[in-house]
């Protein structure tokens, strides 16, 4: 079987969890490719081709409708047998090519309608408008797509009834990527924070926090708002912090066997309370203890896995208190570290999810 990926809003360096993805399929002898737009070229990773379609250009409606029509010519073009596509703006020109013949599974990262919620670009009032009309989108859609693909169990019961099939494939970690030797003692008395940075992940927070925690912060990944940035360094507590920039995955690495402490405080968005993201799971992984936003799915995990502690994550001076609270007592630090890594080990492992991939991939090859 043929699969192509599509994704028509991420550059090549934040398709982690469509690579993997990919890779997971080419690795079960399925002939993969996954379709880009960031003018960086064709390549050939890990088993799966790669197919630039040239950089976006113009603003989020240019992305919406030139990128999506180059990407459609391309799926086009390369006839696979189904395509596997991970963008919302995408969902006009699946249906296009269902209808012309080629099988489609639907990537929901997020849950869309309540993430529409949160969208500062839209103005306030069209929101719960906007919400609406995106969820009648989706389930006019799921109804004639070939299946769902979630990014949670949550996310999964919004298809089921809607989709012929709808299963959620979290996106947790690659352990052999993070998990490493490094001892404790080598580690610096210093938090890390991995991933896209924006107001609503909890930047804010966070660096205003620092001052008063007189912790170290390492920083990695893309800032994702016009002038945020700028808007951080004027800030007392940006002298705490090293701005690392996007790195790869060994860069991601030896962040996590730097560390002792990882941050994961996003703000209470509709989309965020239910969401799972990696990097908890990623600091778990590494053996890092875990600050985390205190929400009701986020609770359940840190607490059943004694592996952190839970704040407000608009509130700074929890945030302080959390990173002096754990940074001066390395036995306990140690001891939540050791016990995430426990669960990451036994519960949080991408090997799981990437077998319900290629299953529900097998039973699409046989029907």
């Amino acid at each position: 079987m043929n699969i192509l990926h599509l994704t028509s809003a991420h550059p090549r360096h934040d398709i982690r969890v469509f690579i993997k993805e990919c890779q997971s399929l080419a690795a079960a002898g399925f002939s993969v490719g996954l379709v880009v737009a960031d003018g960086r070229g064709d390549e050939t990773r890990g088993g799966v081709r790669l197919y630039d379609v040239g950089p976006k250009a113009g603003g989020r409606f240019s992305r919406m409708t030139d990128t999506v029509r180059r990407v459609r010519d391309k799926a086009l073009a390369l006839r696979p047998d189904v395509v596997h596509f991970h963008d919302p703006e995408l969902i006009p020109a699946a249906l296009a090519l269902k209808k012309a013949g080629i099988r489609v599974v639907y990537d929901v990262h997020e849950d869309l309608p309540r993430q529409v919620l949160a969208k500062p670009w839209i103005p306030a009032p069209l929101r719960p408008l906007v919400s609406r009309a995106v969820e009648a989108l989706e389930t006019y859609a799921a109804r004639r797509f070939d299946a769902v693909v979630a990014a949670t169990p949550l996310i999964r019961d919004r298809f089921v009834g809607l989709a012929p099939t709808a299963i959620d494939v979290c996106n947790y970690p690659i352990l052999e990527e993070l998990v490493n030797d490094t001892r404790w003692e080598e580690r610096a008395d210093v938090a890390c924070y991995l991933g896209g940075i924006t107001r609503i992940r909890g930047i804010g927070p966070i660096v205003a926090a620092l001052p008063e925690a007189g912790v170290r912060l390492k920083l990695a990944g893309p800032w994702s708002e016009g002038g945020l940035r700028d808007e951080m360094a004027a800030q007392p507590g940006w002298a705490y912090v090293d701005d690392l920039g996007v790195l790869d995955r060994a860069g991601v690495a030896a962040v996590l066997s730097e560390a002792k402490v990882g941050l994961v405080t996003l703000f209470p968005t509709p989309n965020y309370v239910e969401a799972l993201p990696i990097k908890l799971f990623e600091y778990m992984a590494a053996g890092l203890a875990v600050i985390a936003s205190d929400f009701p799915v986020w609770r359940a995990i840190v607490d059943d896995a004694g592996c952190g502690v839970l704040v407000d994550p608009e509130d700074p001076q929890q945030i302080a208190a959390a990173l002096k609270g754990l940074l001066s007592d390395p036995v306990r630090a140690r001891a939540m570290g050791e016990a995430g890594r426990r669960a990451a080990l036994a519960k949080y492992s991408w090997a799981a999810e990437a077998q319900k991939l290629v299953a529900l991939y097998r039973n699409l090859e046989t029907h």
